[in-house]
């Protein structure tokens, strides 16, 4: 069962948005509500009001989100981030890890890593696949 949250149905702890296409993502959040014991809300990005949360479709497609009552908004790697953070004690540590200096930069590299092949992954699919950039016309 998907959580189709509104805006005025956020959970303190944030409303995760993800691609409810990609298998990869289904499991990583299937993951995240069983394993993880979250307080981070869960719903798929096609079956929420984006203009209400301040995005597009283009942007909840290419990455993961996690928007917060207070209009706050974590994208990518930062969102996962945000997810651990949410989720208590050892996973909030990790969290708080992922968004130093140093190690926030790595993790950002990471998610684009992953983000760029969950197709790839298990549970990965063909519509999983981000879309490819437009080739530039050359001058």
């Amino acid at each position: 069962m998907e959580d189709t949250a509104g805006v005025s149905e956020r959970s303190e702890a944030g409303l995760f948005l993800y691609d409810r296409d990609c298998g990869f993502c289904q499991r990583a959040v299937g993951f995240a509500r069983e394993r993880l014991r979250t307080r981070t809300a869960f719903a798929a990005w096609q079956d929420v009001d984006l203009d209400a949360l301040g995005l597009t479709p283009e942007q909840t497609d290419e990455r993961a989100w996690v928007v917060y009552p207070d209009g706050r908004r974590l994208a990518g790697g930062d969102a996962v981030a945000g997810v651990l953070l949410a989720a208590g004690f050892p996973a909030e540590v990790l969290g708080r890890l992922m968004l130093l200096p140093g190690a926030r930069l790595l993790s950002r590299a990471a998610y684009r890593v992953v983000a760029a092949n969950r197709y790839r992954l298990p549970g990965g699919t063909a519509a999983c696949a981000l879309p490819s950039s437009p080739p530039r016309n050359p001058k």
